[in-house]
């Protein structure tokens, strides 16, 4: 009897195992979920002209930086004429003043647009029949320029210009010493108030100080008469800080 009891019992395990074996059944272990790596943003495209010194340019300025100066400086100007009774082709010293504002124009190249409104004395010197006169030109003029920075240090850059500029005469007077006369230099037997031309230039930055030197070429014939072209003339030299 404890046989045949023992006996069932061994088949019935058997069964019971064989019952639960599946040929080519495998028990899956619970997948590990990861988390998804958000790939790392793209590091933003820098300029060849950006240095490593905070991502500035040598001069000191983010590459989309606006900046503002002042300026003055001392003006060496002549009035030319095809009169050579009246030509004021000897240079008189003169003030200039001002102030400037730029930005740059292109992301990736150091190019830069500036205006401005300066003060500036200009006129000329000349002799007839051995008695000196002179001319003075004093003018508010709005000059637009394009510039281009090039870093020679950290913190130095050179920078070349070229542009245009328009003025209005607001002061000055002619001077004749033969005469012993003196009247406005923009009256109807004067000059015309506006005058306009070319500006071509080279400046020179470290850090935040300023200098340049550049020369206004006049365009625009100033003289009421019809018959005798004048124009003006002046070289500058400046000095100044950028903000």
């Amino acid at each position: 009897m404890k046989k045949m009891i023992l006996t069932l019992a061994c088949c019935l395990a058997a069964l019971t195992a064989a019952a639960q074996y599946r040929p080519g059944y495998r028990i899956e272990r619970p997948r590990t979920v990861h988390a998804v790596r958000t790939p790392a943003p793209a590091p933003p495209v820098r300029s060849r002209y950006a240095s490593r010194y905070g991502g500035r340019y040598a001069s000191g300025f983010h590459y989309n930086d606006a900046y503002f100066g002042l300026r003055l400086g001392l003006g060496l100007a002549s009035v030319r004429t095809n009169d050579p009774y009246l030509d004021g082709g000897r240079v008189k010293a003169g003030l200039n003043i001002g102030a400037v504002g730029g930005f740059q124009i292109g992301r990736y190249v150091p190019l830069y647009l500036e205006t401005g409104l300066y003060y500036l004395e200009k006129g000329g010197r000349g002799r007839d029949d051995g008695y000196s006169f002179t001319y003075g030109l004093h003018y508010l003029e709005v000059p637009l320029l394009f510039k281009y920075r090039i870093d020679v240090t950290p913190w130095t850059s050179v920078q070349p210009f070229a542009g245009v500029y328009g003025a209005v005469g607001v002061a000055g007077h002619i001077k004749d010493f033969g005469l012993r006369e003196a009247y406005s230099s923009f009256d109807d037997e004067g000059f015309r108030r506006w005058d306009g031309g070319l500006r071509l230039g080279l400046g020179l930055q470290w850090r935040h100080l300023y200098a340049e030197m550049a020369y206004d070429v006049g365009l625009a014939n100033i003289s009421h008469d019809y018959f005798d072209d004048v124009h003006t003339g002046c070289f500058t030299a400046t000095v100044g800080v950028n903000f």
